[in-house]
C-alpha cells in the first residue's frame, strides 16, 4: 500500500469522525429547543451509516436539507478547529503510545527470562538438595 493511499483513508475516515462529531452536536442543540427533531435524526442516524459521510449525507438530503446544511457548517467548524493541532498531537500521541507499549513488552520479556532463570536456578538447587540427603542417607 502507498502513503499516498493512506492519506486518502485517513482524510476518509476523518472527515466522516467529524460529520459524527457534527451530527452529535447538533443532536445535542436541539434536545433542549426541538426534542422531536433530535429524536428523528437521532433515529435517522441510527438507520444510516454515518462512517461513510457522503452517503449518510446524500441519505438526509432527501429527509431535511437544513439539517445537512447545519452539519456542514459544524463539521467546517470543527475542522478549522481542530486541523492546526491535530497532526502534532498525533505524532506525539503515537510516540508516547509506543514508548508504553514498548516499556510494557520489554517488562514482559524480562520477567519471562527471570522466571525462567528463577525456575530453572530453583530446580539445581532442588537436585542438589536431594543428592546431599541420599549421600547423607548412605553415610
Amino acid at each position: 500500500m502507498s502513503y499516498k493511499q493512506v492519506v486518502k483513508d485517513t482524510a476518509k475516515v476523518l472527515q466522516g469522525y467529524l460529520t459524527y462529531q457534527a451530527v452529535k452536536i447538533i443532536i445535542e442543540q436541539p434536545t433542549e429547543t426541538n426534542p422531536g427533531l433530535a429524536i428523528w435524526l437521532r433515529e435517522f442516524s441510527n438507520r444510516n451509516s454515518i462512517q461513510d459521510s457522503d452517503n449518510y449525507l446524500s441519505a438526509l438530503v432527501k429527509e431535511n436539507k437544513e439539517l445537512v446544511l447545519r452539519i456542514l457548517t459544524v463539521r467546517k467548524d470543527i475542522a478549522e478547529r481542530t486541523m492546526e493541532f491535530l497532526p502534532e498531537m498525533v505524532k506525539t500521541n503515537i510516540e508516547q503510545s509506543n514508548i508504553e507499549h514498548r516499556r510494557y513488552l520489554l517488562e514482559r520479556l524480562t520477567q519471562t527470562k527471570s522466571s525462567s532463570l528463577i525456575s530453572s536456578s530453583t530446580d539445581e538447587t532442588n537436585i542438589d538438595t536431594e543428592l546431599n540427603q541420599s549421600e547423607n542417607k548412605e553415610e
